[in-house]
């Protein structure tokens, strides 16, 4: 899986690892746009790396359709996935930082390390399916155990849910949901869905007293049935 990332320049191993991540947990078609909102570029450069990568055989791109990897693309995609959440997990497992620290010291670290660090912080950690936001972690083969969750928005009043995963992509949202006790694993019992107010009631990890997360929130939060 890790052949090939290591010849590339840290530009592109930021494309591929984007269009890879936009797809985990969204059915939204990665398109120009939605690369320029979440790498912060113009459309103009970000049409121009696609159709770089798409000559390099790393991506594909219909006039005017979705980005998509190829094969060789998504194993290099993997690859910096595989780094960046090994990095994160190591960081706050063995190094003391907060679940809302590592993310942009991985980003940093990721373009750094050899594939052999990476497998023996892997080692290390005891081959850890998640990162500590959930996200799954790609294994050495290229496979990723993804877990069948979905965003706590969606469900509805009486049902009792496990958190699977929290997005990491605002620190903030993450250091309200620490201090409202809601971590990875954490049991919440919706209470009531209210559209009309655009609120969720939930008790936390078996508490009397219920909370109210705005929708919004809500769609940070992925979780299975408990």
């Amino acid at each position: 899986m890790g052949a090939v990332v290591t010849e590339l320049t840290s530009a592109t191993q930021d494309y591929l690892k984007v269009v890879w991540s936009a797809q985990e947990w969204s059915a939204e078609p990665v398109t120009t746009t939605l690369l320029a909102r979440r790498m912060g570029y113009s459309p103009s450069t970000v049409s121009e790396a696609v159709k770089k990568l798409t000559g390099q055989g790393l991506l594909t791109h219909a006039r005017y359709g979705a980005i998509e990897l190829t094969e060789a693309g998504r194993g290099a995609a993997l690859s910096m996935v595989r780094r960046h959440r090994i990095i994160e997990t190591f960081l706050v497992e063995e190094l003391g930082y907060g679940w809302d620290e590592v993310h942009d010291e991985a980003e940093v670290l990721e373009h750094a390390v050899s594939d052999r660090l990476v497998d023996a912080l892997d080692d290390r950690l005891g081959h850890p399916r998640r990162d500590p936001h959930g996200d799954p972690i790609p294994r050495r083969d290229g496979t990723v155990p993804s877990p069948a969750a979905r965003q706590l928005h969606l469900s509805g009043g009486g049902e009792r849910v496990r958190v699977a995963r929290i997005s990491d992509t605002d620190p903030q949202v993450l250091r309200y949901f620490a201090d409202l006790g809601v971590a990875l694993d954490t049991e919440l019992d919706v209470v009531e869905r209210r559209d009309f107010a655009g609120t969720l009631s939930v008790r936390v990890g078996g508490s009397e007293r219920p909370v109210e997360l705005g929708l919004a929130a809500a769609e940070a939060v992925w979780v299975t049935t408990s």
